[in-house]
């Protein structure tokens, strides 16, 4: 009798082990693998290729985080490392995976995401190549950007949210809207970069320094109004306190008093600055529901100039 209760208990555990190991194998093998070597969305760009610009790359080319890359067929790409602080699998996997939807993006005001490296403890993304740096660079080399160039980039980059919030589904957050993120092609159109990255790599580097409450990307589209009117440097501390300048400029009526003195003149231009000096400073409410969306600004500034 005993050996017979002995024997049963024996077979349920040995089912019990051999159940447990089948859903283990099972779960481990709907899991996505980690891709070793290049992953590329792009047909301009090879494996092979690629492996071989990244091991040249050359020309630091913005904030000491984007190279230019040269591939053999003449092809050039903007490279940035992104480390991820962890060698854990499934670190990986949920990176691989927030790749993969990012990489599905389009939108003229967008970096694409054209392919994507993973090494031991960091990961290479790479975009098209931007010639003209970032808005930081550029606002800091003069007044190299008219009003009309200022205007363009402005409105660019409110397209740019809007398709991240009311195309994408699920809807994409910037979380690190800054100058230094927004990408000027040869023609001064804005690239946002960056784009849903900020929870996927944790890099105090990647931290923008309009946090909380412009952890909302609307508020920092209202800072980088700010800037574009003042012709501030983005790093001056002044910035931080810009909304409660302007709404105080607006209600006096000295909305002029904000604006960068190169960009005077034109009695227009002036009605147009005057009108986003007043949507800035709507952006940069301290109540997050009295900021406009993406979807409501777009109207606002398009309706200034034809693009």
């Amino acid at each position: 009798m005993l050996s017979i209760l002995l024997g049963s208990i024996t077979g349920l555990g040995c089912a019990l082990v051999c159940a447990c190991l089948v859903r283990f194998i099972f779960r481990y093998m709907k899991r996505a693998p980690v891709l070793k070597g290049p992953v590329v969305f792009s047909p301009q760009i090879s494996p092979k290729s690629l492996q071989s610009a990244l091991a040249n790359q050359t020309l630091v080319l913005i904030n000491g985080r984007y190279y230019k890359a040269a591939l053999d067929n003449g092809f050039t790409v903007a490279v940035k490392t992104y480390d991820t602080g962890s060698q854990r699998k499934s670190v990986k996997r949920r990176i691989q995976m927030d790749l993969e939807r990012l990489a599905g993006l389009r939108h003229r005001h967008l970096m694409s995401l054209r392919a994507y490296v993973g090494e031991a403890a960091r990961f290479r993304l790479v975009y098209d190549y931007v010639p003209t740096g970032s808005l930081e660079d550029a606002m800091r080399r003069g007044n190299q950007l008219g009003w009309d160039a200022r205007l363009r980039i402005a409105v660019g980059i409110i397209k740019g949210l809007q398709y991240l919030h009311f195309t994408c589904n699920p809807r994409i957050l910037h979380y690190n809207l800054k100058p230094s993120n927004v990408l000027l092609d040869a023609n001064f159109e804005p690239r946002l970069g960056d784009c849903g990255l900020a929870h996927t790599f944790v890099d105090d580097g990647m931290r923008s320094s309009y946090y909380a409450p412009e952890c909302f990307p609307n508020f920092s589209f209202g800072v980088i109004l700010g800037i574009l009117l003042t012709g501030k440097d983005p790093s001056d501390p002044l910035t931080s306190g810009m909304g409660m300048w302007f709404r105080q400029l607006v209600e006096a009526g000295d909305g002029r008093e904000a604006l960068d003195k190169s960009l005077l003149g034109e009695e227009t231009e002036e009605d147009e600055m005057l009108m986003v000096v007043r949507i800035a400073a709507v952006c940069l409410s301290d109540m997050p529901a009295d900021r406009p969306s993406s979807d409501e600004l777009v109207p606002m500034l398009t309706q200034l100039h034809s693009f």
